[in-house]
């Protein structure tokens, strides 16, 4: 099986301070893999390092067929055409309808044709049970429906990998359970890896993955 992830003996810096050292992370193509750890420990600069936020530069590191260590600015925009990333916080665009934040990230990625730019996000509306509101306001929506929005917005491209930081830290128990739920109904569905960035212990005892633990300025296998 390939291997959407591969980073060896990577030490990984926030400007000029060592934040990880000696990170050796593989992840399959299909695979669901949590990342925990405290707040402050790292989880999100190795997550910005994977989709070429932060800069590899000690260390190898593949990730969908980019050379992170060679990887140039120009570059990054395709890397991440390869990759979903889900936030906590949504982030999305308050101006404009649920449909027009996914033409959005369509259009900024490379898509010219309208009606394929529909198709896709309305078909990834649709993934995430979330359609009925396409034409919705943002803010009119709940957390758990904004949450699927992103989801739906992670799988525009047809990634081979989904970022997720903290994807329920803003949601009720109920709310995260179906939000884990449906990450993991979705990439089976799409052949999608995953890799969840959480420190609620209770989704990664309800949903178990494989767990990376963010510990000491080092990555380890729980």
């Amino acid at each position: 099986m390939s291997k959407v992830i591969s980073i060896s003996n990577a030490q990984i810096y926030q400007q000029d301070k060592l934040i990880l050292k000696n990170v050796w992370l593989d992840l399959e193509a299909t695979e669901f893999a949590y990342l925990i750890g405290k707040t402050g420990s790292g989880k999100s600069s190795l997550l910005k390092t994977i989709y070429g936020e932060l800069f590899l530069k000690e260390g190898e590191g593949m990730v969908s067929g980019y050379n992170l260590r060679r990887i140039t600015k120009k570059e990054v925009p395709f890397l991440r055409r390869k990759i979903g990333i889900v936030f906590q916080d949504f982030q999305l665009l308050t101006d404009r309808s649920v449909i027009q934040n996914l033409y959005f990230v369509l259009g900024a990625t490379g898509w010219t044709d309208k009606e394929l730019i529909h198709k896709r996000a309305l078909s990834c509306l649709q993934l995430v049970g979330i359609e009925q509101k396409a034409n919705s306001m943002p803010h009119t929506l709940s957390g758990g429906e904004q949450q699927r929005v992103s989801i739906a917005r992670a799988l525009l491209n047809k990634p081979e990998l989904i970022l997720a930081d903290e994807p329920t830290g803003n949601l009720d128990p109920e709310t995260s359970e179906e939000i884990m739920q449906l990450l993991i109904a979705v990439a089976k569905e799409e052949n999608t890896a995953i890799l969840m960035a959480t420190h609620d212990m209770q989704m990664v005892q309800k949903f178990p993955g494989r767990v990376l633990k963010v510990v000491d300025g080092e990555v380890k296998e729980l």
